[in-house]
């Protein structure tokens, strides 16, 4: 009998081929040393871990010397440390999506990106949470933001978004990680029993937590995954709100709008996906999932983008309106000097980065061609820290008093520091495809019924 399919889930979540035995060689033989690294594995790591030596030599420069390294003037107080904790905070987004929402909502596309994803989140969060701590110029004090008991009663300022940020990141990365290593404990165990090295066989055995695989043990393993996946859903909208009240608590023109909240999860989800785009085309070429990563997912996280990417781009018409709309004259001056002031050239770029690009994912033939989507998932990424960095310096650089107008240059610390942060990514992620199962071998073996079936 005829049924009605749309033309997504016509596409297969797994290859035709693929038997349980198949897909548990595949991707435990590329953590067990079985199938060796691709030379793209050793570039990247080795790239990641020369930019990360840029990092530490940056970050002791800076305990040396102070912030006063750094570009920050008079009227621009917030530099390259909250434009590139925000962006990174907003990569970490998607991973939370596809494993927690998607899988509340019984999205079977998910099973073969959602653990590096995760992974992603994990590495995005570590390097946010660099920036903050440098901002202070004094990390080893950077315990006073947490409630500690002390004889002096000197309590955190609970009024300050910064504080807030404090605790929803950590509650944010402290959930993920638990998620994520909730999740591949099975895996885990997989490769303990798989594993012929005695050290690998340890290592393994110790973080499988004396998994065997029992029906017991998936019911617990099923009860504690669902729940985990409610408690990350309020997160991945809860997180960046309170990231966009760092901003719109505040009275500048620019900040002050409560627009931001949405906005803000919207461009989180919206660079998140471009990022797992970013990652998962190369990895796929290169290692060969082409059966695992299918069309369908890339399709879809294509479909994703491009829906969150209206959104943004609705987010930057409401600021331009309520600027008009307000009559209010700073607001209007605001958006006047984003389009035409000193930093128009970085605006306009935003606007052709995230508004107009995505525009070509309403095309299928965009979205399945896989280098001319890689191309579009690169420019969304360049993009989002365009976005960060309109936001931050241009509000604050030319504010309420023309006396104290300035402009912002960042300065070769501020560079090599962000650079230093990306490569620190490079240097986790790389480790991860390497050492831990990149896709849920148990997940993806639900799918291999159903791909006999198509």
């Amino acid at each position: 009998m005829a049924t009605n399919v749309s033309p997504l889930q016509s596409e297969p979540v797994i290859g035709p081929n693929q038997t349980y035995g198949s897909v548990t060689d595949k991707i435990a033989n590329i953590c067990l040393g079985k199938q060796a690294p691709p030379v793209f594995w050793y570039i990247g790591l080795l790239t990641g871990l020369a930019l990360m030596g840029g990092l530490g030599h940056g970050a002791l420069w800076l305990f040396l010397n102070g912030v006063g390294v750094w570009g920050l003037n008079i009227p621009v107080g917030w530099g390259f440390a909250i434009i590139n904790f925000v962006w990174w905070i907003g990569i970490g987004h998607a991973g939370t999506l596809i494993s927690a929402i998607l899988l509340l909502f019984r999205q079977d596309w998910r099973t073969s990106i959602n653990r590096f994803a995760e992974a992603m989140t994990l590495f995005a969060v570590s390097c946010a949470g660099l920036f903050p701590l440098l901002h202070v110029g004094r990390p080893w004090l950077a315990f006073w933001l947490m409630p500690y008991p002390n004889t002096m009663n000197v309590w955190p300022q609970f009024r300050s978004p910064l504080v807030w940020d404090v605790f929803a990141v950590s509650t944010y990365a402290t959930v993920s990680a638990l998620f994520w290593y909730t999740g591949l404990i099975p895996d885990l165990a997989t490769m303990r029993d798989r594993a012929t090295g005695k050290v690998a066989k340890t290592i393994y055995g110790i973080f499988a937590l004396g998994w065997r695989g029992s029906a017991r043990h998936w019911e617990r393993y099923e009860i504690a995954y669902l729940m985990l996946a409610g408690l990350s859903t309020p997160l991945v909208v809860s997180v960046h709100t309170v990231v966009s009240f760092d901003f719109a608590v505040s009275v500048i023109p620019g900040w002050h709008a409560t627009l931001f909240p949405p906005y803000f999860v919207a461009g989180a989800i919206y660079s998140g996906f471009a990022m797992v785009l970013t990652l998962a085309i190369p990895v796929r070429y290169f290692w060969g999932l082409e059966d695992f990563i299918t069309m369908r997912h890339i399709d879809a996280m294509a479909k994703v983008t491009l829906a969150t990417g209206l959104v943004v781009f609705y987010g930057y018409m409401m600021e331009v309106f309520f600027g008009w709309y307000s009559q209010n004259e700073y607001e209007q001056f605001m958006i006047l000097n984003r389009m035409s002031g000193p930093y128009a050239p970085m605006y306009w770029m935003l606007i052709f980065c995230n508004g107009l690009t995505p525009q070509l994912l309403w095309f299928k033939k965009v979205r399945f061609n896989i280098p001319f989507l890689f191309v579009i998932s690169l420019i969304v990424n360049v993009g989002m820290w365009l976005e960060r960095f309109v936001i931050v310096v241009t509000s604050l650089h030319r504010d309420f008093l023309p006396s104290s107008w300035d402009m912002y240059y960042p300065t070769f610390w501020d560079w090599i520091i962000y650079i230093g942060s990306i490569g620190q990514f490079l240097v986790f992620f790389f480790l991860f495809l390497r050492f831990v199962p990149m896709i849920a071998i148990f997940e993806v073996k639900h799918l291999v019924p159903l791909s006999k079936k198509a």
